[in-house]
Parts: structure tokens; sequence; C-alpha cells
């Protein structure tokens, strides 16, 4: 079975899936050979997968299997299906329509501790990584998010897109794709949160993001961390959810 770095040119380089697959879950059987294959080397990004034919002989599966296992590869951003060359494993992580992350991040939801302790432990990490490599244009964008958050003050007009935006920039300066998938999901889970704190104590949130950019420009790492430790007592003390007698009996 043989993979193509371009579809005109065929390697010479060739592996197998292994033998042929049990008919249940073969989308994830034939995502977890793609899996191993990466981990291997034995496939790499910008390879192409065999053939529709090549697939159901090889692995004993039906046409609609291997179409349907395809599908599932597409939806999670692994592969690209070009028109008339092939199925091509992504050379970068494409924009997934399901994101098994963040699924997997909000069905642990009603554990709102666990989201709070993962916030407290990534949101200073990932603000220190971008700190360290953070370009002009970055810090345009940083600063136009804390200038638009001020200006919708003043305008009674704050959401948590505002809240979320500060947060964007810096988690984006970091330019580091792996931080940026995990700090989406992050984002996507408390935007709830960051609403109700816009609504009820927007004028802490804006001194908060000041504190923390001051502390980033001055490319203080000691700064950044109180900065953050005192953004989330703040933001953690109106943060409500459903079901939150977790979060009032935890303790600070």
């Amino acid at each position: 079975m043989s993979f193509k770095r371009q579809p005109e040119i065929s390697s010479t380089r060739t592996t197998s899936f292994g033998d042929s697959m049990d008919r249940s879950s073969v989308a994830l059987q034939l995502l977890e050979r793609i899996k191993s294959a990466l981990i291997r080397g034995d496939l790499k990004p910008g390879d192409y997968l065999p053939s529709e034919t090549e697939l159901t002989h090889t692995l004993g599966i039906g046409k609609s299997s291997v179409r349907e296992a395809i599908k599932m590869l597409q939806a999670i951003g692994i592969v690209e299906v070009k028109r008339g060359q092939g199925t091509m494993i992504r050379r970068e992580p494409g924009t997934p329509l399901v994101d098994p992350m963040a699924f997997g991040m909000i069905l642990a939801r009603g554990m709102t501790r666990d989201v709070l302790e993962f916030r407290r432990m990534f949101e200073p990490a990932y603000t220190l990584q971008a700190m360290s490599g953070a370009t002009a244009e970055d810090h345009q964008r940083i600063q136009q998010s804390i200038d638009a958050m001020e200006e919708a003050i003043r305008a009674g007009a704050q959401t948590s897109k505002h809240d979320i935006a500060f947060h964007r920039a810096i988690l984006h300066s970091t330019h580091n794709p792996m931080t940026i998938r995990v700090g989406e999901t992050l984002l996507q889970l408390i935007e709830a949160a960051l609403e109700t704190s816009m609504r009820s104590l927007p004028e802490t949130a804006l001194k908060d993001h000041k504190a923390i950019y001051a502390a980033f420009k001055a490319g203080d790492t000691a700064g950044i961390h109180a900065a953050i430790a005192v953004s989330s007592e703040s933001w953690e003390t109106n943060l409500t959810y459903e079901s939150d007698s977790e979060l009032s009996a935890a303790p600070r």
C-alpha cells in the first residue's frame, strides 16, 4: 500500500494499515491506524492515502464504510480530499467541523472546579509563552482589544466578546498551533461566565487586562503571575454556572 507525496509521483516507500477490519467502528479503527502510521513515520503530512478501492480490498470493508471513515477524518481536520487527486493527510491541522477535544472539555464542564484549575495553570503559561515571542503586530492587537473594551464599557455595550478578544490576542501571540487550539477550546467553555462578569464588573475586568498587559510589555514574569491571579480571583467570584454547589464549597 503506497503513499504519494505528490499526486503525480508515487513514492517507493510502502506501508500497511494492517489486516482486515471488523466492520464495526470502521472510522475509529482507520483513524487509529493512521495515527499509528504517523507516529512511526510510515505516513507523513502531505502523503496521499491509498485509493478507495485499495483500502476496500486491503482492509476487507465495503466502499461505503471507507467513505464514512474518510468523512469522519475530514470532519476532525485530519485529511483533505482533493478532487481528482485523492485523500491527503493535511500538512497542518485543519479547522475541524467536529472538535473531539472541545466536546470532551464541554462534557466535563459540570466539574467547574476542574475548569478553573485548568485555567489557573494554562493562562499564565500561554501568556508567558506569548510574551517571549510577541511581534509588534501582536502588541498592537492586544492594545486594540483593551481600547475596544474600554470604549464599549463607556457606551454600556460591553459583552463577553470584548473580554475574549483580549485573551485571544495574547493566545495567538504564542504562534503555537497546539497552544492556540487548546486555548480556543477553553475560551469557548468560559464564554458564558465571562458574559456574567462583563455585566457585573466590567471596570474590574478592564483594570485586570491593563495590569496583565503592563506586565506583559515589561517582560515581568512575576508581574504576569500576580496580575492573572488577581484577575482570576475577581472573575471566579462572579462565576455562575448551573449546579455550582461544588464551586462554592471548593477551598480557596
